[in-house]
């Protein structure tokens, strides 16, 4: 009887078997989609994959890699993912279409995109107003890494139309599409930066891996990889969710504290694009960018919706319930399990 109560009261919780807290949750097994694991963006991801937090957690996720975050976006509307690894401001665009969604714990502070021109075929480069009629490539046309380029081109007067987005994804592709002369311009993410940057086949033209740089590029913070999903499996699998963000708020805990030699250890070789060099280089850009405890900040909503507003007239003069597109609850009970990651 003792026993059980204590069981019941999660007293005994540490001692329980994998098996016993999985049968706790409401969909041990899951299915979560992202566009770009290799992405230093989503990092915290991978390291809860890789150093057993998801299965600490009891949970056995499945993750499927897409070219983009908007395909990643597709399989949780089509029903074929249950949680997205993704850009925050989806769950903004996902509410004007009428889709509720809900992010519940973050990666990134800041969204890591870099945005710039390829030196051989745009030598005399000045201004962004020098991009109209050019190829840019993002990683998929309607990503994160395309709402920021929207979001640059309209500062400098331009429209999306006055340009060619081109799909590249966000690997070795990338690097070969620039490289090759394929695309003017790129919008995307490290390692590929980096790779590009060192090679000598990009000048960069907006860099939001730094934290101030983004708030300045957007007017406030912008939250940028979090896990998200629709509101209606929130609702029906809180202990799941609440398992998910346990183990990204772990993960963001141990990168914060974790150095160049912790993280080659952790990812998967695949993912260092040949040049080990290049990968910490990578990481030490962006290790200010992503989160250091899951937190999504107050005015961040606001900042996602005036970045899509500013290219989308009818999303401008929406009416929209920002509150409901993310909450810090999970986050605030995963802190409190879990204070030192």
């Amino acid at each position: 009887m003792q026993r059980r109560h204590l069981l019941a009261s999660g007293l005994l919780a540490g001692a329980l078997p994998h098996w016993a807290l999985a049968q706790a949750l409401e969909k041990p097994k899951l299915t979560m989609a992202v566009g770009g694991k290799n992405l230093l963006y989503y990092l915290p991801l991978t390291v809860a994959e890789q150093l057993g937090y998801f299965k600490a957690e009891g949970l056995d996720v499945t993750i499927v890699d897409f070219a983009g975050g908007s395909r990643a976006l597709q399989a949780v509307v089509g029903g074929s993912a249950d949680v997205v690894s993704g850009a925050f401001e989806h769950t903004v665009n996902m509410q004007f279409k009428g889709q509720r969604m809900r992010a519940f714990v973050l990666q990134g502070a800041a969204p890591q995109i870099v945005l710039g021109i390829n030196p051989k075929t745009m030598a005399g480069y000045k201004t962004l107003a020098d991009l109209k009629g050019k190829k840019i490539g993002v990683t998929a046309p309607g990503s994160s890494t395309n709402v920021m380029l929207n979001f640059v081109l309209a500062k400098a007067g331009l429209k999306p139309s006055d340009v060619s987005i081109i799909g590249v994804g966000a690997g070795n592709g990338a690097v070969a599409a620039m490289r090759s002369g394929q695309i003017d311009a790129i919008s995307n993410l490290d390692p590929v930066i980096t790779l590009l940057q060192r090679s000598g086949d990009l000048k960069i033209i907006s860099d939001t891996r730094v934290v101030a740089e983004s708030e300045k590029v957007f007017g406030g913070p912008m939250p940028a990889a979090c896990l998200y999903a629709m509101q209606s499996f929130i609702n029906s699998h809180p202990k799941t969710t609440q398992a998910l963000a346990n183990a990204i708020v772990r993960a963001d805990k141990w990168i914060r504290n974790a150095g160049a030699a912790d993280i080659i250890k952790a990812v998967p070789e695949s993912f260092l694009m040949g040049d080990r060099a290049v990968y910490i280089d990578a990481f030490l850009a962006a290790k200010g960018a992503l989160s250091p405890d899951g937190m999504i900040p107050e005015r961040g909503a606001q900042t996602a919706f005036k970045a899509l507003a500013s290219v989308d007239e009818q999303l401008a003069a929406a009416k929209l319930d920002l509150n409901a597109v993310y909450t810090n609850d999970f986050v605030r009970a995963a802190n409190a399990k879990y204070p030192k990651g």
